[in-house]
């Protein structure tokens, strides 16, 4: 069986006053159904919250499901504090993987 990477990401929108935690086992497919509105009545698509501003790999997907709770029952402070020690500019860390 093959090896698989699981994600967990935080996601925002343009002005970084809403965030979503996400997990997945393909983070550049699951952006680009974030950006793209795949679900139109979805949360990220009614806030335009489409921004990759952190994401953390994780060997399996327990881990990444018990680290996604551990984000979502964190407080938002926690958050931004993750985002600004590897993203301090806030930056779309998907830009380019569609170009």
């Amino acid at each position: 069986m093959a090896n698989r990477t699981y994600y967990v990401y935080l996601l925002s929108n343009k002005s970084g006053s809403v965030l979503y935690v996400g997990v997945t086992n393909d983070l550049q497919r699951r952006v680009l159904e974030h950006k793209s509105g795949y679900n139109p009545g979805s949360f990220t698509s009614r806030y335009k919250v489409h921004k990759l501003v952190w994401w953390e790999e994780l060997p399996s997907p327990e881990e990444a499901i018990a680290r996604e709770k551990q984000l979502k029952g964190g407080s938002r402070a926690r958050k931004v504090q993750l985002i600004q020690a590897h993203n301090p500019q806030w930056l779309d860390l998907s830009q380019g993987w569609y170009d």
